[in-house]
């Protein structure tokens, strides 16, 4: 079992990247992590309600973009900045939903 304090990012080589491209990185990386390892281990049963339906179809559709996202992207465009802050905003909105 991997220490829950140390986190791979697998978008991010071993050089430098400023924080706010990391601090991105490393959101979507909990996300892949909680979706291709930690949500088909101990499945939440988002049936329960409208509000956990909802959840549900936002952390797949933000899945999606991710994985979807070209990885070599002008991290500097001014445009893809404010998609990508758009976009951990969206994430940062349903965290509470990703806890198994």
């Amino acid at each position: 079992m991997q220490p829950g304090n140390t986190l791979k990012i697998a978008t991010l080589n071993e050089g430098w990247a400023d924080k706010d491209i990391v601090m991105l990185h490393a959101c979507f990386q909990l996300l892949t992590d909680y979706i291709e390892l930690e949500e088909t281990k101990i499945p939440t049963d988002w049936e329960q309600s409208s509000e956990f339906k909802v959840a549900k179809a936002e952390i797949d559709w933000l899945y999606a973009w991710w994985k979807s996202r070209p990885e070599e992207l002008d991290e500097l465009d001014r445009h893809q900045f404010e998609i990508d802050s758009e976009m951990l905003i969206r994430l940062i909105k349903v965290r509470r939903f990703l806890w198994t």
